[in-house]
C-alpha cells in the first residue's frame, strides 16, 4: 500500500486486523451456536465467543508489535473496570472492540466491523476501523490524514465532501435524545446499530451530522480521529473536545464544518 503515515505499521495492522478477522470473526458470522451468546449487563448488550476470541487474538498481536503496549478492550473491560486507568497512564494502549455492531452480527445483518485505536498520553494518535465483510480499513493518523484501504491494499486519501450547510438536506445517525424533537428538521435519519458504520458514513459523506449520548472509548476514539483527519469537526455538546482519556463524558457531535456543528448545536439550546 501507498498513503499518509507510517505505511508499514498500518499495513501491519491491517494484516493482523484480516487475519483474526479470517480465524475468529468470520466462519461464526451467521453460524453462531445458542451456547455462543450471552447477555452482559442487560438483554440488549450482547457478546458472543467469536467478540471473546478476536478481543484476545489482536490484544496479543497488538502487544507484541508494539512491546511495552497494554490494551483496553470492551470485554476486558466489561470484567474488570479497572482497566479502564491505563488510558491514564504513560504507556501506550490499544483500545479494541473487537466487533462493533454485535447486535447486528448476531442476527446475520453485515453491518458490524472491528474499531481499533491506538492512544498515547490520554490522546489518540491512530486509529483503524475494518471492515471483515468487504476487507477495507479505514485508517487515520492525527496529523497524517485519513484514507481508505481497500480489499487489494491500495490506499486513497479521505476528504469530506464540499458542504453546503443547508441542514434540511442532511442525513443523520443522531442517538443523543436531546436531537428527538428535531429530527424533521434533517432529510433523514439512520439506524444503523454499529458506531463504527455511523463514522464511515461520515468518513464518506454519506452521513453528515452523528450524535451520541455514551462515549465508551473503543465504540469513538478511532471513528472521531478518522472523522477529523478527513477534514470533519466533533466537539462534546458542552464545546470541550471529546478525550478518549475523560471519564464520564456524554453527548458527541459531529458534523461536517465547525459552522454546521454550531447551526446543529443551537438546537439543543432553544
Amino acid at each position: 500500500m501507498s498513503g499518509a503515515g507510517d505505511a508499514v505499521f498500518h499495513t501491519r495492522i491491517v494484516e493482523i486486523l484480516r487475519a483474526v478477522a479470517a480465524k475468529a470473526i468470520l466462519p461464526r458470522f451467521k453460524s453462531l451456536a445458542e451456547g455462543d451468546i450471552r447477555a452482559k449487563t442487560h438483554a440488549g448488550d450482547l457478546v458472543t465467543i467469536a467478540d471473546e476470541e478476536a478481543e484476545l487474538l489482536l490484544a496479543e498481536h497488538f502487544t507484541a508489535l508494539l512491546p511495552g503496549s497494554r490494551v483496553v478492550g470492551e470485554e476486558g473491560v466489561a470484567k474488570d473496570a479497572a482497566v479502564l486507568d491505563l488510558l491514564t497512564g504513560d504507556d501506550p494502549v490499544w483500545v479494541i472492540d473487537p466487533i462493533d455492531g454485535t447486535v447486528n452480527f448476531v442476527n446475520g445483518i453485515d453491518r458490524f466491523a472491528m474499531m481499533i485505536a491506538l492512544v498515547r498520553k490520554g490522546e489518540t494518535t491512530m486509529g483503524w476501523i475494518h471492515d471483515p465483510i468487504t476487507g477495507a480499513t479505514l485508517v487515520a493518523e492525527r496529523g497524517a490524514g485519513a484514507w481508505l484501504i481497500d480489499a487489494d491494499m491500495t490506499a486513497t486519501a479521505r476528504r469530506l465532501p464540499v458542504c453546503d450547510g443547508n441542514l434540511a438536506t442532511m442525513t443523520t445517525a443522531l442517538h443523543h435524545r436531546v436531537f428527538g424533537a428535531h429530527l424533521g428538521k434533517f432529510e433523514r435519519n439512520l439506524r444503523l446499530g454499529s458506531a463504527a458504520h455511523d463514522y464511515w458514513g461520515l468518513a464518506e459523506g454519506r452521513i453528515q451530522i452523528v450524535s451520541y449520548r455514551r462515549l465508551k472509548p473503543w465504540d469513538h476514539a478511532a471513528g472521531i480521529l478518522i472523522h477529523a483527519e478527513a477534514g470533519g469537526y466533533a466537539r462534546l455538546l458542552d464545546g470541550q473536545p471529546y478525550r478518549p482519556a475523560a471519564a464520564n463524558q456524554e453527548g458527541l457531535l459531529c458534523a461536517p464544518t465547525a459552522a454546521v456543528w454550531e447551526d446543529v448545536a443551537d438546537l439543543t439550546r432553544a
